[in-house]
């Protein structure tokens, strides 16, 4: 059975000692092992040329942990590391780290269930050159109409069993929980695969963990209810998406992100009734009787019938200032949201342009009229007075009149002012082979 590594109990004295007695020793070797480097460089520097040293490799499918056999330094673009086979290694060749990773492993089986003390362990071993190759699904068991757990076990295990390959699984517990795990695991400078297990914001919170960290990289298996995120590849990808057998080895991609006040958001960024009625389509996600885009359009129908839709707003446009009263203000990264709307079709992941759609306030009747040709991506062929698409590459959001609502790949917060910008190339995706971020860009 995968294990799956929840919060757990300290470590015991008995174990905290020999915890502190195995990192001594690892430290005392890790001096003794520079001197003699130092030692040998300083002889042989006149006579040979000097030779790389090359770093370990732990989790490559020889093994989850393959100590004594000196391998080119891991390529967090590719699957794994291409691992020397052990008849081609010569007795004389042995890494003279050796020891220090037979150590490495003794502290991570002391304490395989301590999630912090094992990122400790993490560090120490990134410190001396040893590398590791995980793959972790991040599972959110709320995601969904149905409980999808068993089924992620089971993906998870054949991938183990099939390739060999170190793989765990880590449950979320609350908001911001995937997150947190992700970015402890990312910095401790281990090369790690990550599987977003849920809908929109479950990829949108490990986007958040891994942004910036080029030794870590991601990609969804859709088990929640809108998966929008998924539609910018194709409506061919989603079967493809869910089986992890497509996955494990994919090719990564990097890809641009929106900053929001520091937050980050793979798709679309949108300020105005449409984060409301985002917000409000949880409320109805609930329903077995709707689907994401039944939920959408439910929620959709309630904030037009019984709320104004306009906010008065000073927007700024690079250098540009607009003060006015606006429908909605939303920024483009992907292609998709609200269970299907595609607002600016030509937006890429990859281009390092961002769209900004403008719309200002109109009457319920003329919105009812021109929300479908939005919905549809038409904006060209919508009045100029009314819609606007600029590519900006700074824009800022301040209320003249109560707070914004802002929604984030379906998350939403509420504040005074926002300020969005790009961050070019900023996460690593990995998906299926022949899958494109780009796909279904006009």
């Amino acid at each position: 059975v995968c294990r799956i590594r929840k919060a757990a109990e300290p470590p015991t004295a008995a174990q905290q000692r020999m915890i502190e007695a195995e990192a001594n020793r690892l430290a005392v070797l890790t001096r003794l092992c520079r001197a003699q480097a130092l030692s040998f460089r300083r002889r042989k520097s006149h006579s040979s040329p000097k030779l790389p040293i090359k770093s370990l490799s732990l989790g490559v499918p020889k093994g989850i942990f393959s100590f004594a056999k000196e391998n080119i330094p891991f390529d967090p673009c590719s699957a794994f590391g291409a691992a020397i086979p052990a008849a081609e290694v010569p007795h004389s060749a042995s890494h003279p780290r050796e020891k220090e990773s037979q150590l490495l492993y003794n502290l991570l089986t002391l304490c395989p269930f301590h999630f912090q003390m094992t990122c400790g362990i993490l560090k120490i071993a990134n410190c001396i050159g040893v590398s590791f190759l995980k793959h972790i699904f991040i599972i959110n068991p709320a995601a969904g109409k149905k409980d999808s757990r068993q089924r992620v076990y089971t993906m998870a295990e054949a991938l183990k069993k099939n390739h060999n390959l170190d793989v765990e699984c880590m449950l979320t517990k609350s908001r911001g929980h995937a997150t947190a795990l992700t970015r402890a695991i990312a910095e401790t400078g281990d090369y790690v695969r990550f599987y977003a297990c849920g809908g929109d914001g479950t990829v949108n919170e490990i986007a958040n963990g891994i942004a910036g960290f080029p030794n870590a990289a991601m990609t969804c298996i859709p088990i929640g209810t809108g998966n929008d995120f998924l539609k910018n590849f194709g409506k061919d990808a989603e079967p493809l998406f869910l089986d992890a057998e497509n996955l494990w080895n994919g090719d990564v991609t990097p890809l641009d992100l929106i900053d929001c006040n520091g937050k980050y958001c793979l798709t679309i960024a949108c300020t105005g009734i449409d984060a409301r009625i985002a917000e409000s389509v949880h409320e109805f996600g609930a329903s077995p009787m709707l689907s994401g885009r039944g939920s959408y359009l439910a929620s959709v129908a309630v904030n037009f019938l019984f709320h104004k839709i306009g906010r008065r707003w000073r927007v700024t446009l690079d250098d540009e200032v607009i003060e006015d009263t606006f429908a909605l203000v939303s920024m483009c990264n992907g292609r998709y949201y609200g269970g299907g709307s595609t607002p600016v079709p030509e937006a890429r992941m990859t281009d390092g342009v961002l769209h900004t759609v403008l719309v200002k306030n109109v009457s319920k009747a003329r919105f009812a009229t021109l929300f479908g040709g939005y919905s549809a991506g038409d904006y060209k062929k919508l009045p100029q007075d009314i819609i606007r698409v600029s590519t900006a590459k700074l824009v800022r959001i301040e209320a003249l009149e109560g707070d914004l609502t802002t929604c984030l790949d379906g998350e939403s917060m509420h504040s005074q002012c926002v300020t969005l910008k790009l961050a070019d190339k900023k996460v690593n995706f990995f998906a299926p082979k022949g899958c494109d971020p780009d796909a279904t860009a006009r």
